[in-house]
């Protein structure tokens, strides 16, 4: 589950921002502010079309761990009260590979040129 701000609520503020902004002020501060608001138009665009997928592997991974079914929101906040109450470590493998594969695709979406992100995929091969 990819976290806050998800791109839903990402593009309308990057188009207010366009509209009242970026056509009126030509700032560099403006110029900057542009730059990011294009930067979190790729987040939104690598948000829409890996979340679907690594939304449902990541369900999937929670419905086998916990044992039961639920929505994806459902399935994280027992995930984190379990280890909250020690009933789930990382000395649970399967606790540590869901842990990793779900850092792995949010990092997917958020961070995809971080130089820690791209050496573990190499490793992955």
């Amino acid at each position: 589950m990819q976290d806050d701000p998800r791109a839903a609520e990402i593009l309308p503020a990057i188009a207010t921002f366009l509209r009242e902004t970026v056509t009126t002020d030509h700032s560099a501060h403006t110029l900057f502010q542009a730059r990011v608001a294009a930067n979190a138009c790729d987040l939104a665009a690598r948000e829409a079309q890996l979340a679907p997928a690594s939304d449902a592997a990541e369900l999937e991974r929670l419905e086998a761990l916990l044992g039961r079914s639920g929505t994806l929101a459902e399935l994280n906040a027992e995930l984190a009260a379990r280890i909250a109450d020690g009933s789930l470590t990382l000395e649970t493998p399967e606790l540590k590979a869901h842990l990793w594969a779900t850092s792995m695709a949010k990092l997917a979406v958020d961070q995809p040129s971080y130089a820690s992100y791209r050496r573990a995929l190499k490793r992955l091969g």
